[in-house]
């Protein structure tokens, strides 16, 4: 294999690589979604840790449904994917664009999800990320 070869891989391999956020990065990331719904940021940062680990790459597969991304967003009534032909696809979005770095996507579909359902969709929220957050708080901002 070639030089050149070998450093595409290596840079294709970086590309496709999940980008695990720091406590830090979410606050800043996610400041868009600070107030909306009534949610602040250190229960987004709290949230986002217990449902994917801080993980843009997250998939978790259940019985008859899977959930992408950050937020795990499920396929069956918020996106689209080849699983569930029939998703109501309320985002109107593929399934896949939440496994990607870039939240705007995520965050647009986020806001649907709580006009909708509103915060108790995050069943880690309620459980743990509802009080005692100083924990989950960056001290940059």
């Amino acid at each position: 294999m070639s030089f050149v070869s070998l450093l595409l891989v290596g840079i294709l391999f970086h590309a496709i690589q999940a980008e695990q956020l720091t406590k830090c990065e979410l606050f800043q990331r996610l400041k868009d979604l600070d107030g909306y719904g009534g949610v602040t940021l250190p229960e987004w940062v709290c949230t986002v840790f217990h449902t994917s680990g801080c993980d843009t790459q997250t998939i978790v597969n259940n019985n008859d449904s899977t959930e992408y991304g950050l937020f795990q967003i499920n396929n069956k009534i918020w996106c689209r994917d080849n699983q569930i032909p029939h998703s109501r696809d309320i985002c109107g979005i593929s399934c896949d664009k939440f496994l990607d770095d870039d939240l705007t996507d995520d965050i647009m579909c986020v806001k649907k999800i709580l006009d909708n359902v509103g915060i108790n969709y995050w069943l880690a929220h309620k459980a743990l990320c509802f009080e005692k957050l100083d924990q989950w708080r960056c001290e940059k901002w």
